[in-house]
């Protein structure tokens, strides 16, 4: 008898479990098709587009060193970080091979110059006694002829001299404009190697109180790009700083990575001049640059993860997606296969009406709406048409608005967002 009752008991418990799951499920017959999503409102903001670029900075004008001669280095009279002015004394390399040279060019310019004043002394006498019929016409020729020689050679001796003062004067090396010492490759005692072709730097002369940002812009960029767009520019040496520039060059060459393969990428090569250069800035400091590019004040604008593309035959595919919401929530591991046949820009927006059914309290119906998006900032598109201001849209998650959101789905959102159920 008592375990009659037991059974009896255990029966009428699994009798109201079973009456309470129906009823659940009676009073929430679409429960499992709600989907719970981020919203915001449409609001007037300022888009600022940038282009982002990394690069070094380096000196607008940079002067390096050279010698033409190459001798021992006998003499530096300056030290990295010292200022000069232009015609200033730098470098002096070693003259003993080349001061016998000038010396001897110097030699024959004296010794021309004495002949030719002496043969001028015989010409004169010479054409005073012709005049008096004192001597023959070939006589005078002669001594004409021979002062052009001694003209010639004067000439010719002055020019070999201004080469050998020209080859001295390169022993001595001094700075060609105002500018800092940067950098030092040499020391006293090693030697200069020269050339015409292929010469040793010896020292950097560069203007620090003018400076610019080289850097690397994608050839999908550059084109954004005009001469004198303002930039925000952030040096790693000085952190939480922004310092503005201009753009003032930008390359008409590209140069290419990787060339034939698949991740080649072409770059164009933009500097950026910096308006108010910092104190103790030095050449080859990393910085990144943000050059704006464009400005719009005062715009509808959406959250750049509120926009997504779905194919323009999405009002067909309702029914079918609605369907396959239940089955895909119970097979988490499949992902479904959307095949997107010329697919658009869209947003869904948030109604509480779709197709004359009104949506329960405190819940939304997702409509879609194509958009035409114009420029973006870093979080936001401006938006060009297809939707107004204070409208709410979807901004997430990625999933939902990716993948799992269609025309029509019925959504509860979970952002403090407020929901007006007119």
């Amino acid at each position: 008898m008592l375990n009659k009752l037991k059974k009896k008991k255990i029966w009428m418990i699994l009798f109201a479990v079973s009456i309470l799951v129906v009823g659940f499920i009676f009073i929430n017959p679409e429960s499992d098709d709600i989907i719970y999503v981020d919203a915001t409102i449409i609001e007037l903001r300022d888009i600022i587009q940038k282009v982002n670029a990394s690069g070094k900075i380096q000196p607008e004008e940079s002067v390096q060193i050279t010698s033409t001669t190459t001798g021992w280095i006998t003499e530096i009279t300056v030290m990295e970080g010292d200022a000069v002015k232009p015609g200033q004394h730098l470098i002096s390399i070693d003259d003993k091979q080349i001061r016998p040279r000038y010396n001897n060019a110097l030699s024959q310019v004296k010794s021309s110059d004495a002949n030719l004043s002496k043969v001028k002394s015989q010409m004169e006498r010479t054409q005073s006694l012709f005049s008096q019929n004192l001597i023959s016409k070939q006589e005078l020729e002669q001594i004409e002829a021979s002062f052009q020689i001694a003209q010639s050679q004067a000439e010719q001796a002055n020019a070999n001299l201004l080469s050998a003062e020209d080859e001295l004067s390169k022993t001595r090396l001094t700075a060609p404009k105002y500018g800092i010492v940067t950098s030092i490759t040499k020391e006293e005692g090693e030697m200069a190697v020269g050339g015409m072709f292929n010469p040793g730097v010896l020292m950097t002369v560069a203007d620090l109180s003018r400076m610019e940002v080289e850097v690397d812009v994608n050839e999908n960029d550059v084109v954004n790009i005009d001469i004198g767009d303002t930039s925000e520019i952030e040096i790693d040496a000085y952190p939480d700083t922004i310092f503005y520039g201009v753009v003032s060059e930008i390359a008409h060459t590209a140069q290419s990575t990787n060339m034939g393969v698949q991740n080649q990428v072409t770059n164009f090569k933009v500097k950026v001049r910096m308006i108010s250069v910092p104190d103790k800035i030095r050449p080859g400091m990393s910085s990144t640059v943000n050059i704006i590019t464009e400005t719009l004040e005062s715009t509808p604008a959406i959250p750049i993860q509120s926009l997504t593309s779905r194919p323009e035959n999405y009002s067909e595919q309702n029914k079918k997606k609605k369907n396959k919401m239940k089955w895909q929530r119970k097979n988490e591991d499949v992902e479904r296969v959307f095949k997107k046949v010329n697919p658009i820009d869209i947003v869904f927006v948030l109604e509480n009406q779709f197709q004359k059914e009104k949506a329960p309290p405190n819940m939304k119906y997702a409509i879609i709406k194509p958009v035409d998006v114009g420029i973006s900032s870093e979080n936001y598109y401006s938006i060009i048409s297809g939707i107004e201001l204070g409208e709410m849209i979807v901004t997430g998650g990625y999933r939902v608005l990716s993948k799992e959101l269609y025309n029509g789905a019925l959504v509860s959102v979970t952002d403090n967002v407020l929901i007006d159920d007119k």
